[in-house]
């Protein structure tokens, strides 16, 4: 229960309005929570002004997420391509960097705080990437130790918390409106734990969906980075690239299911 309302409630509730309050820090922190719910004219055109600053941040932080999983992360390979991408798992840093130092430069010309938005959006994304790290590797230790339960909720929290920033941040590519965004991470956060608690063992036999999930997302941070420079994107744009993307690796996957399954049924046979 008190993982769903620190879930839920405080991570998707309060980071999105930091967010509009660091992209618009005119409207002041009390100024950005209420504008968040507010329908005021006035106030959605200094958030709108505040768009591309905010969409190339949160971009620069979904695409390098995606590069390190595509370079870095284990995986099971629906391409080719992904092997041996993941074999050159050492040229991460060096890609990410050069086109950081790219965007960067456009921004500049653009308006300096895109750049200076686009350079926090990868110090966070490295941030939150050693704290995932350092975090999954000493999880085990901490749930297996004789520290106290609180102590333990603690530590699962601020996991949790950490891995909530993407989902948040993913959101601006649909809506800048943080009551919309608040209530479909709300609903994704109940989702997640419902598949953790219900069919984890299920979800996992469909081999390819992360791989579409994280196709889906730098295909986000590609197209929340070209809005920033004022290219138009239709509403409709993201969400059709997220159904067809992991709908295409569903069908992967169950492709690739059937196939064990009739392996299985053949040996089962002999």
């Amino acid at each position: 229960m008190w993982g769903i309302i620190v879930a839920v409630f405080i991570v998707r509730g309060l980071l999105p309005t930091v967010i509009v309050w660091a992209t618009s820090p005119s409207l002041g922190p009390v100024g950005s929570f209420f504008a968040t719910f507010s329908s005021d004219p006035a106030v959605s055109t200094i958030v709108e002004k505040s768009k591309p600053v905010l969409l190339i941040g949160a971009g620069v932080y979904l695409f390098l997420l995606f590069l390190h999983w595509l370079f870095d992360e284990k995986k099971e390979y629906a391409f080719f391509l992904e092997r041996f991408i993941h074999r050159q798992a050492i040229w991460f840093y060096t890609v990410a960097s050069i086109l950081l130092a790219l965007l960067i430069w456009l921004a500049v010309h653009a308006n300096p705080l895109m750049a200076f938005s686009a350079a926090v959006g990868s110090t966070g994304f490295f941030l939150a990437s050693g704290f995932k790290k350092g975090a999954e590797e000493q999880e085990r230790k901490v749930l297996g130790s004789a520290a106290s339960d609180v102590s333990k909720i603690l530590y699962l929290e601020m996991l949790d918390a950490s891995f909530s920033v993407d989902g948040v941040l993913g959101a601006f590519a649909f809506t800048v409106s943080v009551p919309l965004i608040l209530l479909g991470n709300g609903i994704g956060a109940f989702m997640v734990r419902y598949f953790t608690v219900k069919g984890i063992e299920r979800v996992r036999r469909y081999r390819y969906l992360k791989n579409g999930a994280m196709y889906s997302v730098g295909m986000l941070g590609l197209l929340m980075i070209f809005e920033s420079f004022g290219e138009e994107v239709a509403a409709w744009i993201p969400p059709l690239n997220t159904f067809v993307i992991v709908g295409l690796f569903f069908v992967l996957s169950r492709r690739a299911l059937k196939q064990i399954e009739l392996v299985e049924l053949q040996r089962g046979g002999s």
